[in-house]
């Protein structure tokens, strides 16, 4: 490669080149056989690799600004990492207040209502939250023929004192059904981020891509050709692939 730009310059030169004296033959014969040497062939890629929008989907999927980040756009993708952190915060929060008023009504109905929690499910607190005792409960249920809905009277008891006992019982128990009922809505919002993100990361790997310049790579070579009653001539060829 280091003879390729001068053998060419001066090859060029001597082809067109009208004289026969010995020292232009002889420098001609140096050149010719530094070429046959050492070929001559220069090659360059300039490669700018395209983003992909099913990757930045996935980063998206996994942590909401991630894909913006993989698209070079962090600058809007930051306020759904934001949004994730925030929502994350309130599913937390939440969770934990309402597994608080849970063990808050249980442990009230079993001080003031005579329960025990053993092998009792969520229809049971439920049930209990809107009758004053399993007796009336069962009066109930014998009136509309439903016996098997009614309870044991010595495994699943309970009696309340007093009404308000029984309502202070329910606006505990209603507040931590409440809560885990809008947990609900907090999943939903965190799944929604999640394919905000990735719509937002796919339209700026879009944009991206656009932006990017399209790969070029060339070729160029030149060397000599022995053809038969013919001069030795010098074969230039450049090659571009898009």
């Amino acid at each position: 490669m280091k003879y390729s730009f001068i053998a060419l310059f001066f090859l060029t030169s001597l082809a067109f080149a009208q004289t026969n004296s010995q020292p232009s033959l002889t420098l001609k014969n140096q050149i010719i056989e530094n070429l046959k040497k050492q070929p001559a062939d220069i090659s360059y890629s300039f490669d700018n690799t395209k983003k992909s929008p099913g990757l930045a989907i996935i980063y998206s999927l996994l942590l909401p600004g991630m894909g913006e980040l993989y698209a070079e756009g962090y600058s809007s993708g930051k306020y759904f990492t934001i949004a994730e952190g925030t929502l994350w915060g309130v599913f937390i929060g939440m969770n934990r207040y309402a597994n608080w008023q849970r063990d808050r009504y249980k442990a009230y109905a079993v001080t003031n209502a005579g329960i025990t929690n053993d092998g009792k499910n969520a229809d049971f607190y439920a049930t209990i939250a809107d009758y004053t005792s399993v007796e009336q409960f069962n009066d109930a249920q014998a009136l509309n023929r439903d016996f098997a809905k009614m309870y044991n009277v010595e495994t699943d008891y309970w009696s309340w004192p007093t009404t308000e006992q029984r309502r202070t019982y329910r606006g505990m128990w209603s507040s931590s059904e409440q809560t885990f009922n809008d947990i609900r809505f907090v999943v939903g919002a965190l799944i929604l981020n999640r394919v905000a993100s990735a719509i937002n990361a796919v339209r700026l790997v879009s944009a991206y891509n656009k932006n990017v310049v399209t790969d070029l790579s060339w070729n160029v070579s030149f060397g000599l050709s022995n053809t038969v009653n013919l001069p030795t001539s010098l074969v230039f060829n450049f090659q571009t692939e898009l």
